[in-house]
């Protein structure tokens, strides 16, 4: 019973990666419960096992359907595998809980914005200088790159609002190209967690069937239904991601 609840939550978290980002909310606690005596280290791990399987699926369902500039890409996915896998190696010593309040605060922030600006990220894309597309690229090849590796919930999220509002791409767009990105930040926290011993790799393999269907499932959605689907999603896992971290602040 335990395993069919990891599939479907593996399902699930691979269809909101692939949408938004925030995954790991749905499969980290799903492995948490099912294995009450796993080190949290290794649910982190067998994680990001399925999910760069996942993530990489979704990456490629978006690359053929739209058009996603791969080669301006790749020095950001080079960036994200070294920053994640650098956080990754410097979470033993940076416990979640210094990260939580902040990232509890960016994420209202960051709902109360797209709530109260309907027409952000709706189009197909805006004018930007060419210092702020760097430096949305910069912003999420390093910065959110590190935090991924570090603590993780919310990478996809912050990804999509950091190149919305820095590159000026829409969100349907930005969740493409974040799920490049993205699967460089699940890849460089996955080499830290292997060399560290922290991935149950049966289980992972086997999660990891799941979430490339849930992604696929969840891609092919986004394209279809465009940018306005991925805003009010963006903004359910906003709500769902501060209340689950809230929740946490107040318990511990």
């Amino acid at each position: 019973m335990d395993i069919a609840l990891l599939i479907v939550a593996a399902a699930a978290a691979g269809w909101v990666d692939a949408v938004v980002g925030g995954g790991g909310l749905v499969l980290i606690p799903a492995l948490l419960i099912a294995f009450p005596t796993i080190a949290p280290a290794t649910a982190l791990g067998t994680n990001k096992l399925a999910a760069v399987f996942g993530t990489a699926s979704a990456a490629i369902a978006y690359a053929r359907r739209l058009r996603v500039d791969v080669r301006r890409l790749l020095p950001v996915f080079v960036s994200a595998v070294v920053c994640s896998g650098i956080g990754a190696y410097a979470a033993s010593r940076l416990p979640a809980e210094v990260f939580t309040p902040i990232v509890l605060c960016l994420l209202v922030a960051v709902g109360l914005f797209v709530a109260l600006n309907p027409g952000f990220g709706s189009g197909t894309g805006v004018s930007r200088p060419r210092w702020s597309v760097l430096l949305g690229f910069v912003v999420a090849g390093v910065v959110i790159a590190f935090y991924d590796g570090v603590m993780g919930p919310g990478t996809g999220t912050f990804l999509i609002i950091s190149l919305t509002a820095l590159a000026g791409t829409g969100f349907l767009e930005s969740s493409a190209m974040a799920k490049v990105i993205n699967t460089g930040t699940n890849l460089g926290a996955l080499a830290v967690f292997a060399w560290q011993g922290n991935i149950l790799w049966l289980l992972g393999i086997g999660l990891a069937v799941a979430n490339i269907a849930g992604a696929q499932l969840g891609a092919h959605m986004a394209i279809g239904r465009g940018s306005g689907f991925v805003r009010w999603v963006l903004l359910a896992v906003v709500v769902g991601m501060v209340s689950k971290l809230g929740y946490d602040l107040i318990v511990d």
